[in-house]
């Protein structure tokens, strides 16, 4: 791999296709985690009222149940992508923009349909980006690609988790929410300026997507491998995401203050990330998916083990920034290569049935199982926690020799 034909790649005209795609994708996922949470306790919201709108995250564990529709289906005149990507932009523009017009405590039940409606469009167009990134990539693009794209998602938190907080100081939040919707535009004109892909013959009945994304995967790879492989994705970052569930709260309990830890976490957190997403994308075209799980899992692993080191410093700033910035470094890494697995996993004529079914099973640790991270905390302490998550993300990893052996990239899973 000559530096020229990596630089050919990383500034192509797909490359910058995948920074819209990212960042039309996180913006507004981050506005359900991070503004709206905000603007609630802003207004006098109650913490058990702000603490139901977390269910609004379901939409994208079971996303893939109407995935189907959206491989089966398309608009008049875009097309079966790019159809559905305008449609689900245009929607989440408005109803962005439509939360600001209500007051949190006269209606809150008005802001809670809206906020589900807005999780139910983001999950869409996940469904629909996700496929449109995985057909316009060759395999060799496929890595970095995906690296781009989950950059562009990271950087997309930045609008509504500082721009549009910042704003709140100065303008009412109906004005915040209208202009944070407004960074869904640069999606849109991306969706009118593409091309749809050309592809296979897509499923010809709705019986036909509902059904055959699950049957071609399973005889593809055979019952046994194919359930290799479901656990692999289900595994490999278990442990990473238990760890990080309660970041926030066991920064406080070293004695960390709000500030030190919102400072210190957008700084050695966000770039370190995007970083290690951006050299693992690049690397990945050297390496190979295979070889990329295994090097950047042993990061994930590892990174895991500084959290229980941090525990026994207590509060130190550089112990803090040193742990928050190679665990960003960590998951850049290892989300890269492991998206660009799934992506790879999917057969083209069901890509957004397949692609949303193995995602939603990632996702189901960070869902279902994290709600015990508390729990398991006040059995056994920070430190043995730790230790818990560090040995939970070994089974993934030993998975590698199953799913993706160190010298099989050529054969790829039908090497299982």
């Amino acid at each position: 791999m000559t530096t020229t034909h990596w630089k050919s790649l990383l500034f192509s005209r797909r490359m910058l296709i995948c920074v819209f795609t990212g960042f039309a994708s996180g913006l507004p996922l981050y506005i359900l985690l991070n503004l709206v949470p905000a603007w609630l306790k802003s207004e006098g919201v109650n913490l058990k009222a702000i603490g139901f709108f977390a269910l609004i995250q379901f939409p994208f564990t079971w996303k893939f149940i109407w995935a189907p529709l959206l491989d089966r289906y398309a608009l008049p005149g875009l097309g079966r992508r790019r159809g559905w990507m305008l449609l689900t932009q245009v929607a989440l523009l408005f109803l962005i923009g439509s939360l600001g017009l209500f007051n949190p405590k006269l209606d809150i039940w008005s802001i809670a349909y809206l906020a589900t409606a807005l999780a139910f469009f983001s999950a869409s167009q996940d469904i629909v980006l996700d496929a449109y990134r995985r057909e316009i990539l060759s395999d060799e693009e496929l890595g970095l690609g995906t690296s781009v794209h989950v950059n562009a998602y990271r950087i997309a938190s930045l609008i509504p988790g500082a721009f549009s907080l910042i704003l709140a100081d100065h303008l009412p939040w109906a004005q915040v929410f209208m202009i944070t919707g407004l960074f869904m535009l640069p999606g849109i004109v991306m969706t009118l300026l593409v091309s749809e892909p050309q592809l296979v013959r897509p499923p010809k009945t709705l019986r036909e997507a509902v059904i055959e994304p699950f049957h071609e995967f399973m005889t593809r790879h055979g019952w046994r491998n194919a359930l290799w492989i479901l656990a692999f994705i289900f595994l490999y970052k278990l442990g990473d995401s238990m760890a990080t569930a309660l970041a926030t709260p066991f920064y406080l309990e070293l004695g960390f203050s709000k500030t030190e830890i919102g400072v210190i976490a957008k700084n050695a957190g966000l770039w370190p990330a995007v970083f290690g997403g951006i050299v693992g994308g690049v690397w990945m075209l050297k390496l190979g998916i295979n070889r990329a799980l295994w090097l950047f899992g042993v990061v994930q692993v590892v990174s895991i083990l500084g959290f229980a080191w941090l525990a026994t410093m207590g509060a130190d700033k550089v112990a803090l920034a040193t742990v928050i910035a190679f665990e960003a470094l960590g998951v850049g890494l290892g989300t890269a290569a492991f998206t660009a697995y799934i992506a790879r996993t999917t057969d083209a004529r069901y890509t957004a049935t397949q692609f949303a079914l193995f995602t939603s099973l990632a996702a189901v640790p960070r869902t279902f199982i994290n709600a015990s991270t508390g729990w398991l905390v006040e059995q056994m302490g920070w430190i043995n926690f730790f230790f818990l998550c560090t040995a939970l993300a070994i089974p993934g990893m030993l998975l590698l020799f199953k799913v993706a052996p160190w010298n099989s990239e050529a054969k790829r899973e039908k090497s299982l």
